[in-house]
């Protein structure tokens, strides 16, 4: 099969025919259809994060179950899914805490080394997935706790895009800030993440979503989805603008770039007694500095945010319903289609801040 791999960081994505191997035990072997664009991968491919290699890189698709193994009861072959990089083992602490998301026993859910890879090269190399899954190839072999049924009626390439960025964004605002109805909003990166972000305080209520980006097309295309207000970064003091804007911050500043500056800027821009939650992946080692007495004496949290605190299992197939009845909009977060072959140019187009979500179409 064909697979865009990343063999040097820092290093493009280089299109090669790999080998896949039969599912075993609690395997799924999924035909890819749409596999979604994400800056994750561009971190890596960008040596700001390491990985083994070879690898194949993606992370965010949809396709069409081919094949199961042993003792796979939840999917068949013909069902529709998402997979997610939320896989879980079902048995450890986190996982029976209710937080999958931050499986602590991966291991469960992978092969182990004296086993036969799931993926390999001609002359025999085993090739690494990403995220333990490997998205950017016509097939994914991964465990059944990867994946998600979906209804047969959602378009594959807009459900690819529920696999990463939609559902973290989403899962930022409904499940680890929670915010109220009416509350005040700002989201920092109008991205995949940002534009799920802001849709999410659109669909929970909040009062003023305020979008801040440096980009107008981006910010127009916030607009659309359901920002109230928009800030461009590059032309005004965000901060000062947002705190103008709602006399003295907002509830709940959202940071969905990854940046030490546009974190601490989002933790600037929180109010008395708010709360900033981090959704960006920012570079392995970075620091962000915060005035300590802010978080005493003003009562303001920080709070993380792993794939939108899912559990992606019950939260997908809600987003695919909030899809199919209106109101969460994904066709507008498209920006661009294109071929596996031309996925290095997707991601240039990335770096250059050119369009919102770019989806790799393989059928």
């Amino acid at each position: 099969m064909k697979a865009a791999v990343l063999n040097q960081i820092p290093g493009d994505l280089e299109i090669e025919d790999i080998s896949v191997d039969k599912p075993g035990p609690n395997e799924v072997l999924v035909q890819v259809v749409n596999a979604g664009l994400c800056h994750s991968d561009l971190h890596f491919m960008d040596a700001h994060w390491k990985h083994p290699l070879p690898a194949v890189m993606g992370h965010e698709s949809a396709g069409v179950v081919q094949a199961v193994g042993r003792d796979v009861s939840y999917v068949s072959p013909g069902d529709n899914v998402i997979t997610c990089l939320s896989i879980f083992c079902g048995s450890c602490a986190n996982c029976l805490t209710g937080r999958p998301n931050i499986c602590s026993n991966l291991a469960a859910v992978a092969r182990r080394p004296d086993e036969k890879p799931r993926l390999s090269k001609p002359d025999g190399q085993p090739v690494d997935q990403f995220a333990r899954l490997g998205g950017f190839a016509e097939e994914m072999l991964v465990h059944q706790n990867g994946v998600v049924a979906i209804r047969p009626e959602m378009p594959l390439d807009r459900a690819a895009l529920i696999g990463c960025g939609v559902t973290t964004g989403l899962g930022a605002v409904f499940k680890t800030a929670r915010i109220e109805p009416g509350s005040t909003v700002a989201v920092f990166g109008a991205g995949g993440i940002g534009l799920s972000a802001v849709q999410g305080a659109r669909i929970a209520g909040a009062g003023r979503i305020i979008s801040v980006d440096v980009t107008d097309e981006k910010l127009e295309v916030a607009r659309r989805l359901g920002a109230t207000d928009t800030v461009n970064g590059d032309e005004v003091d965000a901060v000062a603008a947002i705190k103008e804007m709602t006399g003295g911050g907002v509830d709940y500043a959202f940071e969905c770039i990854g940046l030490k500056s546009t974190c601490e800027q989002a933790w600037a821009a929180s109010k008395l007694g708010g709360t900033t939650v981090i959704v960006g992946m920012m570079p392995y080692g970075e620091k962000i500095e915060i005035p300590g007495y802010e978080v005493f004496m003003m009562e303001k949290r920080l709070q993380g945010s792993m794939m939108g605190s899912n559990s992606f299992r019950v939260d997908m197939p809600r987003f695919v319903d909030m899809y199919l009845d209106g109101r969460l909009m994904l066709d507008e977060m498209i920006s661009a289609h294109i071929t596996l072959e031309q996925i290095n140019d997707g991601y240039e187009q990335m770096r250059r801040r050119v369009g919102t979500r770019t989806v790799v179409d393989f059928a």
